[in-house]
């Protein structure tokens, strides 16, 4: 008996044996073999079919995104806009206020100082008015007998009264 012939029998019962499990493989596997292959083709369809629509819907999600964020940038761009309008406006106004406040205090300051120079005025005239009366009163107390004398008074009284 050689290894590598072998003998008639044993095909025999090769052959008996392969047939048998052929028909139940047939009968009872094959079936469940090609279910699970069938199941998981429809699965994988499935879950192409899936990818395949969630893509779609994140490139819609895409182009909303980009449509809102246009949107977006469109409503910045206007409330900029208005913005810089109130900005310009009210500095537009507060410049009026100042340049109206500044008028109004300008005159306030001319109308201040006029006063101060009528009041400085007056014043200087009640001055000139007690000094003369001084003047007149020392005057007519000494006894003046000359014009020398009389311009020695005159001009003792204007050297006191530069001194106050």
């Amino acid at each position: 008996m050689s290894l590598i012939t072998p003998d008639f029998g044993l095909l025999f019962w090769m052959a008996l044996v392969f047939i048998i499990v052929l028909f139940i493989l047939w009968k009872w596997g094959f079936p469940v073999i090609v279910k699970m292959e069938l199941d998981r083709k429809d699965f994988i369809d499935e879950s192409l079919k899936k990818a395949h629509e969630a893509n779609e819907r994140l490139a819609n999600i895409q182009k909303e995104g980009e449509s809102i964020l246009q949107e977006a940038r469109e409503r910045q761009a206007q409330i900029l806009k208005e913005a810089s309008e109130t900005r310009d406006a009210i500095v537009e106004k507060a410049q009026d206020k100042a340049r109206q406040e500044g008028a109004r205090l300008l005159e306030d300051a001319r109308v201040a100082i006029e006063q101060e120079k009528k009041a400085a005025i007056a014043d200087i005239r009640k001055q000139v008015a007690t000094l003369s009366v001084e003047i007149a009163e020392k005057v007519l107390r000494q006894n003046l007998k000359d014009d020398q004398s009389q311009m020695d008074l005159i001009n003792r009284m204007l050297d006191e009264v530069s001194s106050k």
